[in-house]
């Protein structure tokens, strides 16, 4: 198989011992190239420079809502001024992750709805896709998605919405990215959507160090856990692994613009 992980956060914490020897582990199980996430100001430089330094590391800038309390006027100034920078560097893909998260504990919607849309227009401004966080917050998201439609869409990240919710991302040209939660016996509505979905709308992804699967409960999520994730949604879907794969595959290398 061979396989992309589009939703990581390698440069957090937890891989600070070990991240070459996890980057050397998804090489040898097929996971040819590993996109890793910016989500405040602050760790914009170290994801950038973890693109420059590993083959397999490839980059998305953005403001997460869930670090709002961290996010200043003048970081959507400085996110324009390094997008305009790296403009047409190959390792830059997306901008993200960002998105709406009603979840949190006062989740200030009309700030994040606010740098949600300033994002949204940067994105449609240097013609890049858009790597979604959306919690409790799919009626609004697909709202803004209409109303700021983009030429290169995204991808809905971790989707685990209705399949109705699915069917809109998917008209409005959206991937949905499907990950460990899938896995987990419990998770009946996400099964029944699964078996739903056009196949072509599907990308995969681990969102390590979270959402691990069931087969690698309790313990920390990694990039490296891809294939068996894999495994486990085909087994689900009723196709080979293989088939998944590669479809996940191809449809992240149209998505962003990879051979």
């Amino acid at each position: 198989m061979r396989l992309i992980d589009t939703h990581t956060h390698l440069d957090f914490d937890p891989f600070d011992t070990d991240r070459s020897e996890v980057l050397a582990r998804c090489a040898r199980v097929g996971v040819e190239r590993v996109l890793v996430l910016g989500v405040h100001q602050a760790n914009w430089k170290r994801v950038w420079q973890m693109a420059l330094d590993e083959p397999a590391v490839h980059a998305a800038l953005g403001l997460h809502p869930v670090f709002l309390q961290d996010h200043r006027p003048e970081h959507m100034d400085e996110l324009r001024d390094w997008l305009q920078r790296l403009q047409g560097e190959e390792k830059l893909c997306a901008i993200g992750e960002i998105g709406l998260d009603y979840y949190i504990e006062g989740p200030d919607k009309e700030r994040q709805q606010h740098i949600l849309e300033a994002q949204l227009d940067l994105a449609g401004e240097f013609e890049l896709p858009v790597l979604l966080h959306v919690r409790r917050a799919h009626a609004a998201m697909i709202a803004t998605l209409k109303q700021r439609k983009l030429k290169r869409a995204g991808i809905a990240h971790a989707f685990s919405g209705s399949w109705e919710e699915a069917r809109e991302y998917i008209k409005l040209g959206y991937k949905l990215g499907l990950g460990g939660a899938g896995t987990w016996p419990q998770a009946h509505r996400m099964h029944r959507v699964l078996q739903q979905l056009p196949l072509d709308s599907i990308v995969l992804e681990t969102d390590a160090p979270d959402i691990t699967p069931h087969s690698h409960a309790g313990q920390r999520n990694s990039p490296e856990f891809l294939p068996d994730i894999c495994r486990g949604l085909a087994e689900l879907r009723g196709i080979a692994p293989e088939e998944l794969a590669e479809v996940s595959y191809c449809n992240s290398c149209e998505l962003f613009g990879w051979r």
